[in-house]
């Protein structure tokens, strides 16, 4: 649906030089980065050019789930299911990390792996939103209706993205704010320094091809699942 063998090949191969070029740029590219006040960062904020990068991500997977929600409950195809059903199960892999790259940072930073600040706290609720997408499925054995109830689920729980992403804007955040400013008139740290912005660049780029490689090798297993399935019906 996605590629083909060969392009699919050639498309990972390019996701691996450009994630073994992202890693590179974050522990040996990277000047000496300091705070506001000019003093050093530990070297555990460089886990940020991973975490941001996993984090968008895994909203754009979801936004994948709920675009193709909304074509399966318009168009009734099998292909549409298959997309939601594959970026839900690749997008529930980058919130995972998402938690565990946050915590890993909370815990250089606050002295704790968790805190129920809003950002975590939405950013949780996030992943438990999709897991339970994946159990409805799992729940519903009839494969019409439940596209049907899968799609409607993928909708509305798409509202836990923008929660988890303006978090940190509604409501007074431990978490650091990295571009804009929130209600509360706190403004982002923002990037200062071309490097800085190139590694961040060159990551969130993996992480995408990255995501799109999981994708489209899920999409595939997926319609060899179904062929096979349709050929031990034909058989019985």
């Amino acid at each position: 649906m996605f590629l083909d063998r060969k392009k699919e090949k050639i498309f990972a191969a390019l996701t691996g030089v450009t994630m073994l070029i992202a890693a590179w740029m974050v522990f040996f590219y990277l000047p000496e980065m300091k705070s506001g006040s000019g003093e050093v960062l530990d070297s555990s904020f460089r886990i940020f050019y991973f975490h941001l990068p996993i984090a968008f991500t895994s909203y754009m997977a979801f936004f994948i789930v709920f675009t193709a929600s909304i074509c399966e409950l318009r168009q009734s195809s099998r292909k549409w299911d298959i997309i939601a059903l594959s970026a839900a199960e690749v997008g529930v892999v980058f919130a995972s990390l998402v938690l565990v790259t946050g915590s890993i940072w909370a815990k250089a930073t606050w002295g704790w792996y968790w805190i129920w600040e809003p950002r975590l706290t939405t950013s949780f609720v996030l992943l438990l939103v999709y897991l339970s997408y994946l159990m409805l499925r799992q729940a519903v054995e009839e494969p019409e209706r439940r596209a049907r109830l899968a799609a409607v689920f993928g909708i509305i729980g798409f509202v836990s993205v923008p929660l988890s992403f303006f978090s940190v804007r509604i409501w007074r955040s431990a978490h650091p704010l990295m571009f804009g400013g929130s209600a509360y008139g706190s403004n982002g740290g923002g990037l200062e320094g071309s490097s800085l912005q190139l590694t961040l660049l060159v990551n969130i780029i993996a992480f995408i091809l990255l995501f799109f490689t999981m994708l489209s090798c899920r999409v595939r297993n997926e319609e060899m699942k179904e062929k096979i399935e349709d050929m031990q019906s034909l058989r019985y």
